[in-house]
Protein backbone atom coordinates (compact mmCIF):
# COMPACT_ATOMS: atom_id res chain seq x y z
CA UNK A 1 0.00 0.00 0.00
CA UNK A 2 2.58 2.33 1.27
CA UNK A 3 4.73 2.08 -2.09
CA UNK A 4 1.14 2.51 -3.94
CA UNK A 5 0.56 5.96 -2.27
CA UNK A 6 4.62 6.67 -3.30
CA UNK A 7 3.82 5.64 -7.20
CA UNK A 8 1.00 7.95 -7.03
CA UNK A 9 2.43 11.32 -5.00
CA UNK A 10 5.48 10.71 -7.88
CA UNK A 11 2.72 10.81 -11.07
CA UNK A 12 0.82 13.68 -9.14
CA UNK A 13 3.71 15.73 -9.08
CA UNK A 14 5.27 14.56 -12.60
CA UNK A 15 5.27 17.34 -14.64
CA UNK A 16 2.25 17.82 -17.57
CA UNK A 17 4.67 16.11 -20.51
CA UNK A 18 5.03 12.70 -18.62
CA UNK A 19 1.62 12.81 -17.36
CA UNK A 20 0.04 12.68 -21.10
CA UNK A 21 1.44 8.97 -20.50
CA UNK A 22 -0.26 8.14 -17.45
CA UNK A 23 -3.92 8.87 -19.31
CA UNK A 24 -3.78 13.03 -20.14
CA UNK A 25 -4.36 12.69 -23.56
CA UNK A 26 -7.95 12.44 -23.04
CA UNK A 27 -8.00 15.33 -20.98
CA UNK A 28 -5.83 16.97 -23.78
CA UNK A 29 -8.81 16.03 -26.66
CA UNK A 30 -11.18 17.08 -24.31
CA UNK A 31 -9.61 20.71 -23.92
CA UNK A 32 -10.03 20.78 -27.94
CA UNK A 33 -6.27 22.11 -27.75
CA UNK A 34 -4.95 19.50 -30.07
CA UNK A 35 -7.31 20.68 -32.55
CA UNK A 36 -6.66 23.87 -35.18
CA UNK A 37 -10.70 23.48 -36.44
CA UNK A 38 -12.47 22.57 -34.12
CA UNK A 39 -12.93 22.55 -30.16
CA UNK A 40 -13.78 18.92 -28.36
CA UNK A 41 -15.53 18.42 -24.87
CA UNK A 42 -17.63 15.93 -22.74
CA UNK A 43 -20.95 17.50 -21.49
CA UNK A 44 -23.59 17.03 -19.10
CA UNK A 45 -24.20 15.53 -15.65
CA UNK A 46 -22.41 12.31 -16.20
CA UNK A 47 -20.16 14.12 -18.94
CA UNK A 48 -21.19 11.71 -21.21
CA UNK A 49 -22.24 13.84 -24.24
CA UNK A 50 -19.50 14.21 -26.38
CA UNK A 51 -19.66 18.17 -27.96
CA UNK A 52 -17.95 19.48 -31.16
CA UNK A 53 -17.73 22.92 -31.95
CA UNK A 54 -16.56 24.01 -35.10
CA UNK A 55 -14.27 26.47 -34.56
CA UNK A 56 -13.33 28.56 -38.03
CA UNK A 57 -15.65 31.67 -36.67
CA UNK A 58 -13.64 33.98 -38.86
CA UNK A 59 -14.69 32.48 -42.19
CA UNK A 60 -18.15 31.33 -40.65
CA UNK A 61 -16.98 27.81 -39.77
CA UNK A 62 -16.78 27.23 -43.85
CA UNK A 63 -16.34 23.17 -43.79
CA UNK A 64 -12.25 23.45 -45.37
CA UNK A 65 -10.40 19.59 -45.35
CA UNK A 66 -8.79 19.99 -42.38
CA UNK A 67 -11.75 20.65 -40.24
CA UNK A 68 -13.55 17.54 -42.07
CA UNK A 69 -10.44 15.77 -40.48
CA UNK A 70 -10.91 16.57 -37.31
CA UNK A 71 -14.15 16.24 -37.21
CA UNK A 72 -13.87 12.99 -37.96
CA UNK A 73 -11.05 12.08 -35.68
CA UNK A 74 -13.38 13.48 -32.61
CA UNK A 75 -16.04 11.34 -34.27
CA UNK A 76 -14.02 8.34 -34.60
CA UNK A 77 -12.74 8.87 -30.25
CA UNK A 78 -16.01 9.41 -29.05
CA UNK A 79 -17.22 6.47 -31.11
CA UNK A 80 -14.51 4.53 -29.15
CA UNK A 81 -15.18 6.24 -26.13
CA UNK A 82 -17.29 3.65 -23.79
CA UNK A 83 -18.81 6.70 -21.67
CA UNK A 84 -20.24 9.05 -24.31
CA UNK A 85 -24.15 7.57 -25.32
CA UNK A 86 -24.67 10.59 -27.61
CA UNK A 87 -23.00 13.55 -29.66
CA UNK A 88 -23.57 16.68 -30.13
CA UNK A 89 -22.28 18.99 -33.87
CA UNK A 90 -22.18 22.41 -33.30
CA UNK A 91 -20.50 25.84 -34.84
CA UNK A 92 -21.25 29.79 -33.71
CA UNK A 93 -23.99 31.76 -32.73
CA UNK A 94 -23.34 33.35 -36.24
CA UNK A 95 -22.61 30.31 -38.37
CA UNK A 96 -23.41 26.34 -37.84
CA UNK A 97 -21.24 26.32 -40.98
CA UNK A 98 -21.49 28.37 -43.69
CA UNK A 99 -20.77 25.63 -46.55
CA UNK A 100 -17.80 24.13 -47.77
CA UNK A 101 -14.42 26.37 -48.57
CA UNK A 102 -14.66 27.65 -51.95
CA UNK A 103 -10.49 28.50 -51.53
CA UNK A 104 -10.16 24.98 -51.40
CA UNK A 105 -12.28 23.86 -54.45
CA UNK A 106 -12.38 26.89 -57.00
CA UNK A 107 -9.01 25.15 -58.81
CA UNK A 108 -10.22 21.77 -58.45
CA UNK A 109 -10.52 19.63 -61.76
CA UNK A 110 -12.85 17.30 -62.71
CA UNK A 111 -9.98 14.28 -62.93
CA UNK A 112 -9.16 15.51 -59.41
CA UNK A 113 -12.36 15.25 -58.37
CA UNK A 114 -13.94 12.08 -59.92
CA UNK A 115 -10.45 10.17 -58.81
CA UNK A 116 -9.53 11.43 -56.24
CA UNK A 117 -13.82 10.88 -55.34
CA UNK A 118 -13.54 14.49 -53.63
CA UNK A 119 -16.17 14.74 -50.73
CA UNK A 120 -16.27 10.81 -49.47
CA UNK A 121 -14.75 11.79 -46.52
CA UNK A 122 -17.12 13.96 -45.55
CA UNK A 123 -19.81 11.67 -45.09
CA UNK A 124 -18.73 9.56 -41.60
CA UNK A 125 -20.94 11.74 -39.86
CA UNK A 126 -23.96 9.62 -41.62
CA UNK A 127 -21.97 6.41 -40.51
CA UNK A 128 -21.38 6.89 -36.84
CA UNK A 129 -23.70 4.63 -34.36
CA UNK A 130 -24.17 6.48 -31.66
CA UNK A 131 -26.94 9.29 -32.02
CA UNK A 132 -25.55 12.44 -32.94
CA UNK A 133 -27.54 15.74 -32.68
CA UNK A 134 -27.21 19.31 -34.77
CA UNK A 135 -27.30 22.24 -32.68
CA UNK A 136 -27.97 24.74 -35.82
CA UNK A 137 -27.45 28.53 -34.90
CA UNK A 138 -27.26 30.95 -37.88
CA UNK A 139 -25.99 29.94 -41.36
CA UNK A 140 -25.95 26.36 -41.91
CA UNK A 141 -25.71 26.09 -45.78
CA UNK A 142 -24.73 24.14 -49.03
CA UNK A 143 -22.16 22.19 -46.49
CA UNK A 144 -23.24 22.76 -43.52
CA UNK A 145 -27.08 22.14 -44.44
CA UNK A 146 -26.03 18.93 -45.53
CA UNK A 147 -23.59 18.54 -42.55
CA UNK A 148 -26.40 18.95 -40.21
CA UNK A 149 -28.61 16.46 -42.17
CA UNK A 150 -26.32 13.43 -41.83
CA UNK A 151 -27.11 13.71 -38.00
CA UNK A 152 -29.69 12.20 -36.58
CA UNK A 153 -32.20 15.10 -34.65
CA UNK A 154 -31.73 18.70 -35.65
CA UNK A 155 -32.58 21.29 -33.44
CA UNK A 156 -31.85 24.97 -34.48
CA UNK A 157 -31.97 28.44 -33.07
CA UNK A 158 -34.80 31.15 -33.69
CA UNK A 159 -32.46 32.65 -36.42
CA UNK A 160 -31.11 29.81 -38.07
CA UNK A 161 -31.32 29.72 -41.82
CA UNK A 162 -31.15 26.75 -43.91
CA UNK A 163 -29.88 26.36 -47.54
CA UNK A 164 -28.45 24.93 -50.52
CA UNK A 165 -26.99 27.75 -52.48
CA UNK A 166 -24.65 25.76 -54.78
CA UNK A 167 -26.51 26.43 -57.84
CA UNK A 168 -25.52 30.32 -57.64
CA UNK A 169 -21.93 29.63 -58.03
CA UNK A 170 -22.53 26.62 -61.19
CA UNK A 171 -22.42 23.47 -59.33
CA UNK A 172 -25.03 21.44 -57.34
CA UNK A 173 -24.88 19.74 -53.45
CA UNK A 174 -22.32 17.04 -53.36
CA UNK A 175 -22.14 16.19 -49.90
CA UNK A 176 -26.04 14.63 -49.94
CA UNK A 177 -27.81 17.64 -49.58
CA UNK A 178 -30.20 16.42 -52.88
CA UNK A 179 -31.04 13.33 -51.04
CA UNK A 180 -31.33 13.98 -47.58
CA UNK A 181 -33.06 17.08 -48.50
CA UNK A 182 -35.39 15.33 -50.68
CA UNK A 183 -36.47 12.59 -47.98
CA UNK A 184 -36.86 15.32 -45.74
CA UNK A 185 -38.81 18.40 -46.62
CA UNK A 186 -40.20 16.35 -49.72
CA UNK A 187 -39.43 16.66 -53.62
CA UNK A 188 -41.16 20.36 -54.12
CA UNK A 189 -39.49 22.40 -51.16
CA UNK A 190 -36.27 20.44 -52.05
CA UNK A 191 -36.35 21.39 -55.99
CA UNK A 192 -37.21 25.01 -55.14
CA UNK A 193 -34.17 25.49 -52.86
CA UNK A 194 -32.03 23.26 -54.75
CA UNK A 195 -32.82 24.80 -58.06
CA UNK A 196 -32.81 28.79 -56.66
CA UNK A 197 -30.79 28.55 -54.19
CA UNK A 198 -33.17 30.42 -51.61
CA UNK A 199 -33.10 30.10 -47.83
CA UNK A 200 -35.84 28.96 -45.36
CA UNK A 201 -36.30 30.14 -41.97
CA UNK A 202 -35.82 27.97 -38.47
CA UNK A 203 -39.29 28.11 -38.58
CA UNK A 204 -40.28 27.41 -42.07
CA UNK A 205 -37.44 24.42 -41.39
CA UNK A 206 -39.59 22.51 -38.83
CA UNK A 207 -42.70 22.92 -40.19
CA UNK A 208 -41.13 21.23 -43.13
CA UNK A 209 -39.97 18.40 -40.70
CA UNK A 210 -36.02 19.23 -41.57
CA UNK A 211 -35.75 20.30 -37.85
CA UNK A 212 -37.41 19.30 -34.70
CA UNK A 213 -37.65 21.49 -32.77
CA UNK A 214 -36.83 25.54 -31.77
CA UNK A 215 -34.80 27.31 -29.03
CA UNK A 216 -33.49 30.80 -28.23
CA UNK A 217 -30.21 31.25 -29.52
CA UNK A 218 -28.70 31.15 -25.97
CA UNK A 219 -30.47 27.93 -25.06
CA UNK A 220 -30.22 25.96 -27.88
CA UNK A 221 -27.01 23.82 -26.71
CA UNK A 222 -28.09 23.49 -23.76
CA UNK A 223 -31.06 21.46 -24.75
CA UNK A 224 -28.90 20.02 -27.19
CA UNK A 225 -26.68 18.42 -24.37
CA UNK A 226 -30.06 17.64 -22.41
CA UNK A 227 -31.55 15.60 -24.94
CA UNK A 228 -28.04 13.90 -25.50
CA UNK A 229 -27.80 13.37 -21.82
CA UNK A 230 -31.78 11.30 -22.29
CA UNK A 231 -30.13 9.37 -25.26
CA UNK A 232 -26.99 8.33 -22.88
CA UNK A 233 -28.96 7.53 -20.15
CA UNK A 234 -30.58 4.49 -22.13
CA UNK A 235 -29.35 0.68 -22.95
CA UNK A 236 -26.12 1.82 -25.57
CA UNK A 237 -26.75 -1.02 -27.47
CA UNK A 238 -30.55 -0.93 -28.01
CA UNK A 239 -30.23 3.05 -28.90
CA UNK A 240 -27.80 1.58 -31.74
CA UNK A 241 -30.64 -0.92 -32.49
CA UNK A 242 -33.15 1.61 -32.79
CA UNK A 243 -30.99 4.21 -34.34
CA UNK A 244 -30.17 1.21 -37.11
CA UNK A 245 -33.85 0.80 -37.72
CA UNK A 246 -35.04 4.24 -38.17
CA UNK A 247 -32.49 4.54 -40.88
CA UNK A 248 -33.42 1.67 -42.69
CA UNK A 249 -36.61 3.27 -43.22
CA UNK A 250 -35.05 5.67 -45.88
CA UNK A 251 -32.72 2.51 -47.54
CA UNK A 252 -35.62 -0.02 -47.63
CA UNK A 253 -39.20 -1.07 -48.75
CA UNK A 254 -41.85 -1.18 -46.20
CA UNK A 255 -41.79 -4.66 -45.84
CA UNK A 256 -38.11 -5.13 -45.86
CA UNK A 257 -37.47 -2.33 -43.22
CA UNK A 258 -40.63 -4.37 -41.20
CA UNK A 259 -38.29 -7.36 -41.28
CA UNK A 260 -35.27 -5.54 -40.37
CA UNK A 261 -37.20 -3.89 -37.17
CA UNK A 262 -38.84 -7.38 -35.57
CA UNK A 263 -35.47 -8.78 -36.09
CA UNK A 264 -33.80 -5.91 -34.12
CA UNK A 265 -36.62 -5.78 -31.72
CA UNK A 266 -36.37 -9.68 -31.26
CA UNK A 267 -33.12 -9.05 -30.61
CA UNK A 268 -33.27 -6.74 -27.70
CA UNK A 269 -34.74 -9.88 -25.65
CA UNK A 270 -31.24 -11.30 -26.18
CA UNK A 271 -29.62 -8.22 -24.44
CA UNK A 272 -32.25 -7.73 -21.52
CA UNK A 273 -30.31 -9.13 -18.70
CA UNK A 274 -26.96 -8.67 -19.63
CA UNK A 275 -27.16 -5.06 -20.22
CA UNK A 276 -29.42 -4.99 -16.89
CA UNK A 277 -26.01 -6.35 -14.96
CA UNK A 278 -23.60 -4.19 -17.06
CA UNK A 279 -25.39 -1.05 -15.77
CA UNK A 280 -25.77 -2.12 -12.00
CA UNK A 281 -22.53 -3.12 -12.48
CA UNK A 282 -20.88 -0.05 -14.19
CA UNK A 283 -23.62 2.78 -13.66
Amino acid sequence: MAACLRSLLRTARAPARARLLLGAPARLCAAGSQFQYIVVEKKGAKQNVGVIQLNRHKALNALCDGLINELNQALDSFEKDPHVGAIVITGSEKAFAAGADIKEMQNRTFQECYGGNFLAHWNRVSTVRKPVIAAVNGYALGGGCELAMMCDIIYAGEKAQFGQPEILLGTIPGAGGTQRLTRAVGKSLAMEMVLTGDRISAQEAKEAGLVSKIYPVEKLLDEAISCGEKIAGNSKLVTAMAKEAVNAAFEMTLAEGNKMEKRLFHATFATVSIDAVLRAVCP
